[in-house]
Order: C-alpha cells, then structure tokens, then sequence
C-alpha cells in the first residue's frame, strides 16, 4: 500500500540547484576560519552547490565536542558570503528551527537521534508551519521504517512539502566494517512505498571510515537516490568530532569525478526487449519458486500433524543444523553465497516453525 504524501519535486526546492543533490562540508562548525577555509576549498575542487555543518552535534556521551552553537550560524553565513555555496544545517529542537531560519539557512535536516523520538519530531514539525524551507529527515538508529515514515509524516502534516529522507544506516553489529550498516533494504522499501520521495545518502555515516565513503557513494547512486551528504573538512585527522570519516575536499571532488551516475531508463528499443525478456525469465521462475515454496510448507504442515499425534517437539536441532550445512553446500556448488543461503533458510526455518506452532498449539 502506497503511501500519499504532499510532496515537492526535488528540481523544484532551490532555483538554479542542479541534481542529484550533493551536500559536502564538516562534521563540525569548529571556527570561523575552518569552516571558510573548508567552503573555499570545496568551491574550488568540486561543483557542489550546498555546504553542511553541524552546530548542535548530540553526542553519545556527555565530555565530547557538543557543538558551537549559534555563533556557527554566522560562520555559515559568512562562507556562504563567500563563496555562494547554500548552506544546510541540523535542527533538533524548535529553538534550532527558529535560529536557523533566522540565519537563512537553505536546507535543514532531522537527525537520527530526534526521528527516533516522535515527541521530538511532533515539537520540530509544529516549529515549522508556514515555513517554506526544504527538510531532510534521516533515518532513525536502528531500523524501523514505521518509524522513519512516521517523521516524514509529521514534518509533511506541518505543511512542508520540500521533504525528503536521508539514509545514513543503523547501529550495526559488533564487528561490521560499517560504523553504520546500510541495510539498503529498509531505503529501497521506503522508496517502493512513497515513489516521490527523495533520498539522499550519508555515506560518512554509513562508512565510520573514509575509505569506504566512494564505495557507498556508488551504491547509492547505482539503487538511483537522489543525493548525497558527505562530511568534508579542511584537517580530517584533527577534526573535533567523527574524524576518521571525513575527507578532504581535494578527496572529495575526486570522488565524486569517479562515481558513475547511471540512467534509471533508456532509450535504446534493444536494450529495453533484451531486459523485458530477461525478466520475463525472472518472472516464470519466480512463479515457479513460490510453488514450490508453498508445497513445502504443506509438507512442514504434515510433519507438525505428525509431531502432535506422537507428542514430539517443534524444533529439533540436530536437524536443522544438518538442514543449513546440506543446504549451503549445494548453493555453493551452484555459485550461491554463503551468506545468501544461509539467511534464505533462516527465513524458511522460522516460518516453518511458527505454522508448525500453529498447528501444535490448536490454531490452524
């Protein structure tokens, strides 16, 4: 079911503001001088139109860097003076609402640790009606789209139309190489709900590490998001917050010279019949897969029947670990990863067991 919201296109928020819509600056307005310095350079190594700094920075713990506060509001003015770049902002409380727009800010953002609190999304929302001021709202920290929607809703029922997301991931597991993990997923389904929605990625946050920042970049505009907002500072290593994922802006306008901004249509008549064809394949077998799933689950349904008949349990281990071993070894006989196998038997096993909990319990 689609979502409806009262939505502005993005080529429609800001006159004269190419697509896709990129974001570079610091993590951090640390001084005057360095975010100038860092807005120059941006100017002069990329075509980015739109400079970020953060001026309230929330922070895990207290003791971190915190933020300038309303002083880096002139600062961004200043660059923006400068060097003509707009300028974007994080807002999370009314009183930052009003102080940004005071200072004109172009484009603020919610962060991940106000979605996450709709009370704190209600306060920002009602801040701003009657304001025309494009808002981007991230993602909350761990992924719950009902969540993430449900901010985008409150900020669009306070009359702002220049909406879009941010995906900057969720808290990922101990030892994932993301300090954030993308779970590409979550945005895609997002996008399939609400069509008109634009995203715009954060790979600085997904990445933690600035290494990855280009890989991510790619992936977003290969899955067509609309945007990117990348932390970029004059001094990363000596940035006062989120060093290790900033970069320069030498590095970032390199960056983004390599990543390929592909087309999401074509008008080539041969590739587009090749494609129809090929997926016509991909529909067949997925028509096939589905039965076959189906007459699986009769089959589990009858071994719940059977267990209840001879006061067996549900799960039995022993087979379920000679299920996934047996069936990760044919997939990679096949070129299916691990990874891949092992999580679609997961699924399976877990539905698998709740019908048969059903069953054994009298409810189906």
């Amino acid at each position: 079911m689609k979502i409806d919201l009262n939505l502005t296109p993005m080529d429609q928020w800001i006159e004269g503001v190419k697509l896709p819509l990129i974001i570079g600056g610091p993590c951090s307005a640390e001084s005057e001088e360095q975010v100038c310095a860092t807005a120059k350079l941006i100017k002069e190594h990329t075509d980015i139109q739109i400079l970020r700094s953060g001026i309230w920075k929330p922070r895990t713990r207290p003791g971190s860097f915190e933020g300038i506060g309303v002083k880096g509001l002139q600062w961004l003015n200043k660059a923006k003076e400068e060097t003509g770049l707009l300028t974007a902002t994080e807002v999370a409380t009314p009183e930052h609402v009003e102080l940004a727009l005071k200072y004109e800010i172009d484009i603020l953002w919610v962060g991940a640790r106000t979605t996450v609190n709709p009370f704190s999304v209600q306060a920002v929302a009602d801040a701003l009606k009657g304001v025309d001021v494009p808002v981007l709202v991230k993602n909350p920290i761990n992924p719950d789209l009902a969540l993430w929607i449900g901010a985008l809703e409150r900020i669009n029922g306070a009359g702002v139309t220049k909406l879009g997301g941010i995906h900057r991931g969720f808290s990922a597991a101990t030892g994932s190489k993301y300090r954030n993990d993308p779970t590409w997923s979550i945005a895609i389904e997002l996008k399939r709900l609400i069509p008109d929605l634009p995203i715009v990625c954060d790979p600085s946050h997904i990445a933690g590490n600035r290494d990855l920042i280009e890989p991510i970049t790619q992936k977003a505009f290969d899955l067509q998001m609309e945007g990117v907002m990348i932390e970029s500072h004059l001094d990363p290593d000596n940035a006062l917050s989120d060093a290790k994922q900033q970069i320069t802006p030498q590095r970032l306008g390199e960056i983004l010279n390599d990543v390929v901004i592909r087309h999401g249509e074509s008008d080539n008549t041969d590739f587009e019949i090749k494609l129809k064809e090929l997926r016509s394949d991909i529909d067949k077998i997925d028509a096939e897969l589905i039965e076959t799933l189906a007459q699986r689950m009769k089959i589990a349904e009858k071994i719940a029947e059977h267990k209840k008949d001879n006061e067996i349990t549900i799960l039995q281990p022993g087979r379920y670990d000679e299920i996934m071993e047996n069936r990760v070894a044919q997939g990679k006989k096949v070129d299916l990863k691990e990874s891949f196998v092992h999580d679609l038997y997961e699924l399976i096993h877990d539905n698998s067991i709740k019908r048969q909990t059903a069953i054994m319990n009298g409810e189906g």
